[in-house]
């Protein structure tokens, strides 16, 4: 298949962006990028050790930086972190550069899949469900807003994630099954 745009997807901690991403990654025959990895890289520790060293906006800071530089960047399949919806500057960036897709899980399924999951700052808490309610209520009009379609994650294996998404990409135009010509897309 190839692509016309790059391909961003969006959703909370848990949801399936960078297992999904790197699998949708393969089948469009384009890298794969996760910014939470990128802004590993960058900082030289894990992002749970720069949050508490550094705090929430100092990470919320460089990961828009990121954002913006892996929105810019060559054509790929990007998972996002699961707040890189809380800034304007994010979504516009995701929603005007590529093409967003937002995996949405419910905060149950969320909690089953992350509970012995320690590396997740914002999920040390006492009571990881209600964190996760929150921060579905708090974020979900976010996802919806930026994304330009949804695909629900509860119950489909992966290789059937990636192909509701593929068959959404096609249909709307954004991949096609053609060879490529070697020419860049039409504007």
């Amino acid at each position: 298949m190839n692509a016309t745009q790059s391909v961003f997807l969006v959703g909370l901690p848990g949801s399936g962006k960078s297992t999904v991403g790197r699998q949708l990654a393969r089948r469009l025959g384009l890298p794969f990028v996760d910014s939470d990895q990128v802004i590993e890289q960058r900082i030289g520790s894990s992002i749970r050790a720069f949050f508490d060293r550094e705090g929430e906006a100092a990470f919320r800071d460089l990961e828009s930086q990121v954002i913006d530089e892996v929105t810019s960047g060559p054509l790929a399949v990007v998972a996002t972190g699961g707040g890189a919806v809380l800034r304007p500057e994010n979504r516009a960036c995701l929603h005007d550069r590529g093409r967003v897709v937002y995996l949405r899980s419910t905060p149950e399924d969320l909690f089953r899949r992350l509970r012995n999951d320690r590396h997740r700052p914002l999920l040390q808490v006492d009571d990881p469900l209600v964190r996760l309610k929150d921060l579905y209520v708090q974020r979900h009009p976010l996802y919806a807003e930026t994304a330009h379609f949804a695909i629900e994650t509860g119950r489909p294996s992966v290789a059937t994630l990636v192909n509701m998404i593929l068959m959404q990409l096609e249909l709307a135009g954004w991949v096609s099954n053609a060879p490529d010509s070697g020419q860049p897309p039409a504007p």
